[in-house]
């Protein structure tokens, strides 16, 4: 089962998760750095509903806006 919304496509993203050292500046310190720049992954917040498709109940897997802005119309 794949991390992807049902009904707008929307999938994971990859971002930087960044690793600093150092006191910042603002706080009395000579600056903070940055060390070391991993990968990661940001998933959809995707949620489990049941809704009607072409008269009988499915269950699918719609990411929260979509649920917000009324396209899956529940059960």
């Amino acid at each position: 089962m794949s991390r992807v919304c049902d009904i707008c496509g929307k999938g994971p993203l990859t971002a930087n998760r960044i690793s600093r050292r150092g006191k910042p500046k603002r706080e009395g310190g000579v600056g903070s750095r940055v060390v070391k720049r991993s990968r990661r992954r940001q998933y959809p917040n995707l949620q489990t509903v049941k809704t009607v498709v072409n008269g009988r109940p499915v269950t699918r897997r719609v990411c929260a806006k979509c649920l917000k802005a009324g396209k899956a119309q529940r059960t």
